[in-house]
């Protein structure tokens, strides 16, 4: 028997719906592929990348090479894009499992070409360009000359070109569309040049829908595949559906006075006679220490205050004003229950983040079980 008391329940079914939800918002001749980086954002790469295969997805994107393997070493065919691309030593790998790397940087170009005319073979790529995110890429003006330098090798395939949208997600539209601008001169300059990519690519799920001039000939959509929003202004929009729920079962009930002190450091002192609930997750399950004295769960349909400080494997709730609860019952730290729901946006609000980081911190050691 494999028992674990706190799990993350996965829909499937969710996932396919939101999926569907955001195909529909991109012509059929635009290709879309699902970001499935961080382990699926914390629900499981190769679970999800099957049912995205299955559901029709043309590409999957992750952040890194091992990433990549551990999605084809699972069997999932795909063309799989490097978002973050790669270091010098990852090159055989990348040719090994058919990865396609994004590309910025000439060393990482020559030495792909060198490894790939080696094998007698050619390699897609695809070329980043930094339009204003100000992290990994080339700059506009010096794309068409390093795209020129790229012609010289012939293992090469310079499949795609893409950018990153900064602000995407905030209702002021003028700095993404300032980067779109940059982003269609820099695709004529390299046409001039000579290379015409098949793929131009800056879409993610804010631009999906915020920005439709912001598809290109591919889409690169992710939390919003998981049910989630970039910003509370997109939900009126879109329809989704959560795809994660987590959840952990009481394992003691104890009726503590007034005047008792609260796990580490004493930060929390009950003011009367109260039922505390201890419920087996922690921080080393994800559930984050900032959450000490300000978060919530959800015990018989009804909110329970977090008490004291958040432990590596403990939390405790203040269940004194929940009739008839018991070691075992269920609790909902993400998720709904009994017509009352805390979301992954509500919890990042507690401990001033993003759902994005919420979803992401679910550890390992939280089973994933999933359905649909």
């Amino acid at each position: 028997m494999n028992f674990h008391a706190t799990t993350a329940e996965v829909d499937l079914g969710a996932l396919a719906f939101n999926y569907q939800q955001l195909r529909q918002l991109i012509p059929p001749s635009v290709k879309f592929l699902a970001v499935v980086k961080a382990d699926a954002y914390g629900h499981g790469a190769i679970a999800v990348s099957r049912k995205l295969e299955e559901l029709g997805t043309d590409f999957l994107g992750v952040a890194s090479v091992p990433e990549g393997i551990e999605l084809r070493q699972a069997g999932l065919d795909k063309p799989i894009l490097i978002l973050s691309g790669i270091y010098p030593e990852e090159v055989e790998e990348v040719l090994s499992h058919h990865l396609t790397p994004m590309v910025y940087r000439l060393d990482i170009a020559e030495a792909l070409a060198a490894a790939a005319r080696q094998r007698r073979t050619t390699i897609p790529i695809h070329i980043k360009v930094d339009t204003g995110m100000g992290r990994i890429g080339l700059l506009p003006e010096d794309t068409p000359a390093f795209v020129q330098r790229l012609q010289a090798f012939e293992n090469l395939q310079i499949e795609g070109i893409a950018s990153h949208l900064s602000t995407a997600d905030e209702e002021n539209p003028s700095f993404a569309e300032e980067q779109l601008k940059r982003f269609s001169r820099t695709i004529e300059e390299i046409k001039k040049v000579g290379i015409t990519p098949r793929f131009y690519h800056v879409a993610n799920s804010a631009a999906l829908v915020n920005l439709s001039a912001a598809n290109g000939t591919l889409v690169r959509p992710g939390i919003m595949l998981y049910g989630s929003y970039p910003a509370a202004s997109l939900k009126p929009k879109i329809a989704l559906r959560r795809v994660m729920s987590w959840k952990s079962r009481i394992a003691d009930v104890k009726k503590v006075p007034a005047g008792n002190p609260i796990s580490y450091g004493r930060t929390f002192v009950t003011q009367s006679t109260s039922l505390l609930a201890a419920i087996p997750v922690g921080y080393a399950d994800g559930y984050s220490r900032l959450l000490s004295n300000r978060g919530e769960v959800l015990i018989k349909g009804k909110r329970a205050p977090v008490v004291g400080r958040v432990c590596m494997d403990w939390t405790m709730a203040d269940v004194t004003a929940i009739p008839a609860v018991a070691a075992g019952d269920e609790v909902v730290l993400m998720g709904s229950q009994l017509g009352q729901e805390i979301t992954a946006e509500e919890i990042g609000g507690w401990v001033g983040t993003i759902s994005y980081e919420i979803l992401c911190s679910v550890g390992r050691r939280v089973q994933r079980i999933y359905k649909g």
